[in-house]
Order: structure tokens, then sequence, then C-alpha cells
């Protein structure tokens, strides 16, 4: 039971890490900055909100996990 709680917080850990290049990267290439995406700037506020690139990052992710799954 330890073993696999072990072995379950290591791939948590390398698919954070993953995760964290995927999003340096992408800032890089202009994902993030999509059309669609909700970007208001008003004064010193500014409010950011990806709703295609979360669609997008959505549907890449379960595309994975089916893979994964089968």
């Amino acid at each position: 039971m330890i073993v696999l709680l072990g072995k379950n917080l290591i791939l948590m850990g390398i698919v954070l890490i993953v995760i964290g290049v995927l999003f340096t990267l992408g800032s890089r290439l202009g994902i993030g900055r999509l059309p669609g995406d909700i970007f208001i700037k008003k004064g010193n506020m500014t409010f950011y909100f990806p709703v295609v690139t979360s669609i997008v990052i959505s549907i890449v992710l379960t595309l994975i996990l089916n893979l994964f799954r089968k």
C-alpha cells in the first residue's frame, strides 16, 4: 500500500513538472493568447480569462488520458 502511494506521488510530480514546462514553452509560442480569450484592461486593472485556451487544453488532456485508459 505504501509503495503504491509512493509511486503515485512520483508520477504526479513528474506530471506537474511536464505541465509546468509546457506552460512555460506555450507562453513563448503564443498559447494562452488564442482568439476568443477574454482580455480586458482598464486603467490599472487587468482581467484575463482564457476561455478558448481552457477548452483546447481540456480536449488535449481528454484525448491523452483516453489513450492511457485503453
